[in-house]
C-alpha cells in the first residue's frame, strides 16, 4: 500500500514546480485558483461516477454513502 501512495519522480518534480508557482501567487490569485481547482475536482468526480454507472450499470445515487466512489 505504501508503494501505491508514493509519488513517482515525475510527480515529485511536478509537485515541486507547482509549489514554486503557488509561492509566486498573490493571496487573491491563490484563493481563486483553489476555488477553480475544487470545481474541477468536483467535475472529475461527477464524470467518474457517471462512467462507473454506465460501465457497471449501477445507480450510484442510491448506493450507501460509505460505498460511493
Amino acid at each position: 500500500m505504501d508503494q501505491i501512495m508514493e509519488l513517482t519522480l515525475e510527480q515529485e518534480f511536478r509537485l515541486r514546480s507547482f509549489a514554486d508557482l503557488v509561492k509566486q501567487m498573490s493571496r487573491e490569485q491563490a484563493q481563486e485558483f483553489l476555488i477553480e481547482q475544487n470545481q474541477l475536482m468536483m467535475m472529475r468526480e461527477a464524470m467518474y461516477r457517471e462512467l462507473l454507472k454506465q460501465e457497471w450499470k449501477l445507480n450510484l445515487d442510491d448506493a450507501r454513502p460509505d460505498l460511493v466512489v
